[in-house]
């Protein structure tokens, strides 16, 4: 299978200025930017799809048991249209929300919950996946919290920007067997840390649109930089996703951490932002709802890296792509989370960093139940500062010295506390 991808340097991040200037012409005309309507809400035994005349700005959900109930939330669009129950859902009330949006809500005749949720190609209908559960599971996923969407970014261009290069490569299918990496370091005592290089084959991640330099390139030597120094504090043993510039699926990363029952989990980026001068260093770990709307688009972005010429090479399952994160993984989450802020300490006095340094977003990347992962944005290659620190071999030295020092004191404390 072959495509062909034509796109400019700056095509990602052409689309985020134009969202951007989207809402602040919306905001500087002193009236509401997003003017859809709730046009029908069809409900069949195993989804939901709600259709609206136009756009909306983004949706998020949550169940209330006793009664039992989905409530949609709907920002940017006002309710009304006709509704079909069905299903499990026994009738369907609609109301404005705030003067921002419209709230739908779906009594059930029987507990169901939604596993996940997307929205069309045109941002037009959002569609919920049903299950069928007991009461005791519906009364679990109601304490879980909100599950966000965000409808897809790259309808807001309005002209197409130029042509700067142009690629046909093979599109690569994901592999049947994971193939393992080389695991350095000889003392099998000691824990196992992965570093995951972000992009790479025909997936090259954020270019800079001043040099050209790509993330894949960037992020393969700053794991490598990483690997170096943590084998020479001999204090862990190493490997890496990939050494080579090749294409992994987002399971296949995480898959082989865990094949190699790795106890901890780095995967390595480089940000990008369409306009500004945003700079600095961020780290995120896993949470159902996303700190802030960057966040948001962060894992949006992310999540569809599998996602080559609208050719879907994860095949993921709905229990994989679910933004509801099971039980079984806080324990996880809370241990991601206390690494990422161990990064940003040890970091402080070496690197840029972002004020708001740790983030959380729902990325399937740190989807592992059972292993501390986070994902390390090591600065902005849209910026030329911070590409220039990233790709330098003193800032690769920096970011490993940072990751280095803070591994020590993440397993020194779990060996203290067992």
């Amino acid at each position: 299978m072959y495509f062909r991808w034509t796109a400019p340097l700056s095509a990602r991040h052409y689309i985020r200025v134009s969202f951007f200037l989207t809402l602040l012409a919306c905001w500087l005309a002193g009236t509401p930017g997003w003017a859809a309507s709730v046009e029908r809400v069809e409900v069949k035994s195993d989804r939901i799809v709600v259709h609206f005349d136009e756009r909306i700005v983004d949706a998020s959900m949550f169940m209330l048991a006793g009664p039992n109930r989905i409530a949609l939330d709907l920002n940017g669009a006002t309710p009304g249209g006709r509704t079909s129950t069905g299903g499990p859902v026994m009738s369907i009330r609609q109301a404005p929300r705030g003067g921002e949006g419209a709230r739908v809500v779906f009594d059930l005749a029987r507990p169901a919950i939604v596993t996940e949720g997307a929205f069309g190609r045109d941002g037009r209908a959002l569609t919920l996946a049903l299950r069928t559960v007991d009461d005791a599971s519906f009364a679990r996923a109601a304490a879980e919290g909100r599950m966000s969407f965000l409808p897809p970014f790259n309808n807001f261009t309005t002209a197409a920007a130029p042509r700067r290069y142009e690629l046909t490569l093979p599109v690569p299918q994901p592999s049947k067997t994971l193939t393992l990496p080389t695991v350095y370091g000889d003392d099998d005592s000691r824990p196992l840390v992965v570093i995951d290089a972000g992009h790479g084959g025909v997936d090259p991640g954020a270019i800079s649109p001043d040099s050209g330099l790509r993330e894949k390139d960037v992020t393969l030597r700053i794991a490598k930089a990483i690997r170096d120094e943590l084998l020479r504090s001999g204090r862990v043993r190493v490997a890496l996703t990939r050494e080579d510039d090749r294409f992994l699926i987002l399971q296949e990363r995480y898959g082989i951490a865990r094949k190699l029952k790795a106890n901890l989990f780095i995967s390595v980026h480089c940000d990008s932002v369409g306009a500004g001068t945003a700079s600095g260093a961020s780290v995120y770990t896993l949470s159902e709802v996303a700190s802030d709307k960057e966040s948001a688009r962060l894992a949006t972005r992310e999540n569809k890296a599998d996602i080559i010429a609208g050719v879907d090479l994860g095949g993921t399952t709905t229990d994989i792509s679910s933004i509801l994160i099971d039980l079984t993984q806080r324990e996880t989450m809370n241990s991601s989370a206390n690494f990422a802020r161990l990064l940003g300490r040890e970091a402080q006095p070496l690197m840029p960093l972002r004020a708001n340094f740790h983030r959380m977003a729902s990325l399937m990347v740190l989807k592992a139940p059972d292993m501390p992962s986070i994902l390390f944005e090591t600065g902005y290659i849209s910026n030329p500062n911070d590409a220039a620190f990233i790709d330098s071999a003193d800032g690769r030295k920096r970011i490993a010295q940072s990751v280095r020092r803070a591994v020590e004191v993440h397993f020194a404390k779990r060996l203290a506390s067992n």
